[in-house]
Order: C-alpha cells, then sequence, then structure tokens
C-alpha cells in the first residue's frame, strides 16, 4: 500500500502556489496548483493531483473546509496529503481530524512562494510525501520545516516563521 499511486494530492492554494502578477502588481494564488505540478514532474511522480480551492488560507471560510473533506470522502485512495497556506492550516487540520480516523492525511505548505524561492515548498512536499511513502499510521499531521507530527503537536511560530513542536 505505499505506492506513490496510493496517495492523492489536493492543492487548496496557499503561498506555496502564488506568483507575482506584474500587471496587478500584487502576489495572486494560482487555483491550478503548477508550482505543485512543475515539483512533481521533475520527480517523475503519477500523483493525482486535484486543484480545489485555489485561496489564501487567509480567506478560507468553514465552506472552503468542508469542500476539503467532501474531496477526500470522494477519494478512493486512503493517503491524502493537502497543500495548504500556513496561517490557517491548523483549524483545516482539526476540522478533518474530527471528520476523519481512518485515513491518513498530512498537511504541508509553504511561507515562501515556490515562484519565488522553491526550495521550502519543494522540501515541506517531498519530506511530507516520503513521510506517506513509509508510513501507514492513519491521523492528521502537518509537515513543515522538517517536522511531520500529528496536528495539535505542531505550531506555527509566527514571531521566527517557522513551525515547532507544540
Amino acid at each position: 500500500m505505499n505506492s506513490i499511486e496510493h496517495i492523492t494530492l489536493l492543492s487548496t492554494g496557499g503561498t506555496f502556489n502564488k506568483y507575482y502578477d506584474p500587471v496587478a502588481g500584487e502576489l495572486k494564488v494560482d487555483p491550478q496548483a503548477q508550482a505543485v505540478k512543475q515539483i512533481t514532474d521533475a520527480w517523475y511522480c503519477h500523483l493525482k493531483l486535484v486543484p480545489i480551492i485555489g485561496k489564501d488560507s487567509l480567506e478560507m471560510e468553514e465552506k472552503d473546509r468542508e469542500q476539503i473533506a467532501r474531496s477526500i470522502e470522494e477519494e478512493r485512495n486512503r493517503k491524502i496529503l493537502v497543500v495548504h497556506g500556513t496561517d490557517t492550516m491548523d483549524r483545516s487540520a482539526a476540522y478533518l481530524a474530527e471528520r476523519f480516523n481512518d485515513r491518513q492525511i498530512v498537511l504541508t505548505g509553504a511561507m515562501i512562494p515556490y515562484s519565488i524561492d522553491p526550495v521550502e515548498a519543494t522540501a515541506n512536499l517531498g519530506s511530507a510525501l516520503g513521510w506517506m511513502l513509509g508510513n501507514d499510521t492513519p491521523g492528521v499531521y502537518i509537515a513543515m520545516h522538517g517536522l511531520i507530527l500529528p496536528y495539535d503537536r505542531i505550531v506555527k511560530d509566527r514571531q521566527r516563521g517557522v513551525f515547532v513542536r507544540r
């Protein structure tokens, strides 16, 4: 059960997928998740990528979390990797933990857009994916900055700009 084909990657947007729009003069979220696609294509990964929302996580509402949950319910795969914005990743993780106990759900993201500096986004996605390939434990986890922990044991340290153990 530990093959790449058994993992579905849902992308909700977030900083991970932001790009600079020179006409608007601002960073925008790419709803098609091209950043995620570029990484997985470079790895020759054949993950099922499903872009579902395309928002900054500060704009996420309960209806968006419900959409994530519905997308998970519709998936045959028991392992779901979610690219999500970091500001409300913890809220979405808690919401999903209330709904699912029979699947492995890992949320990851980036503090710096892939389009500006690909290192962090690539590292976070890669560590999340690698952990999922080597672990079958169900639950909801957050994978950020070298840590992959149950969602309630990791927190964004807003002073330092990194995720740390809770």
